[in-house]
């Protein structure tokens, strides 16, 4: 299994296992994903065809380069002089409207593999504002020769889930934000709102959907007044500003077509 190139709060790496069966019955199918993440999925799946969206403009950015054979030119140290130089100047292009440069998406790939526990996180202004990690050693990657042959068979995009060109027949796996109150991943956030148009969109796709999100009361709810099936898994839990990290109840909403 590929290991996703970013480090990325909330993979589902550990839930490929869990997916393989249903994916294995509609690997004919194209697979969408409309909150890509980090890919831990889709790389775990490996599907001939993808259409892969995230809601953060950065993300896909730094993806489509990859796609196209981005190379690393910039300096990269474990340092935290250079760290803070480098998120400034990444913050400079933002500004300049140059977020879709090459040199934003070495910077980000910099940036994500540095910073603290390989958060991504903005203010209200756009600025990247995670801090310096604590991490004793770095590895970098000098090149993505072996995701870019494996990304030329997908389509990256950066669309709201309703401006997406989902097929009656596609297989949808979509992992939204979870319903918790930390979701400053992306400007704007994530609301209830955003939860419940999601979860209505995709109980109406023809196609076959899964769903994960954290299993709170009001989601599990929802999931079930739309008709979904629901299994329960624990999933761990890498990030917590508490220090927790016992395993979170999760849940998997299903829809067979």
């Amino acid at each position: 299994m590929f290991k996703p190139p970013l480090k990325w709060a909330g993979g589902k790496r550990w839930l490929v296992s869990y997916l393989e069966p249903i994916w294995g019955k509609n690997s004919e199918r194209r697979y969408v994903e409309p909150f890509c993440g980090g890919l831990a999925v889709v790389l775990g799946l490996q599907p001939q065809h993808a259409l892969l969206n995230d809601i953060n403009p950065h993300l896909i950015n730094f993806y489509r380069h990859v796609q196209h054979g981005l190379e690393m030119h910039i300096e990269m140290r474990n340092d935290e002089e250079l760290f803070y130089r480098h998120r400034d100047r990444f913050n400079q292009l933002v500004r300049k409207g140059r977020a879709h440069t090459e040199e934003a998406a070495q910077l980000f790939y910099y940036l994500n593999r540095t910073c603290f526990n390989g958060l991504c996180r903005f203010n209200k202004g756009g600025d990247f504002n995670v801090p310096f990690g604590t991490y004793t050693t770095i590895n970098y990657a000098l090149d993505f020769a072996e995701y870019a042959r494996v990304f030329v068979r997908w389509e990256f995009s950066n669309k709201d889930i309703e401006s997406l060109e989902i097929e009656p027949e596609d297989f949808v796996y979509a992992d939204p934000p979870y319903d918790v109150e930390f979701t400053t991943y992306s400007a704007g956030g994530f609301s209830w709102d955003d939860q419940v148009r999601t979860a209505r969109l995709l109980a109406k796709h023809r196609g076959p959907v899964v769903i994960s999100n954290q299993a709170t009361e009001r989601i599990i709810e929802l999931y079930q007044g739309l008709g979904f099936e629901l299994t329960y898994l624990d999933g761990p839990r890498r990030i917590s500003c508490t220090g927790d990290r016992t395993a979170a109840r999760e849940v998997l909403a299903i829809k067979s077509c």
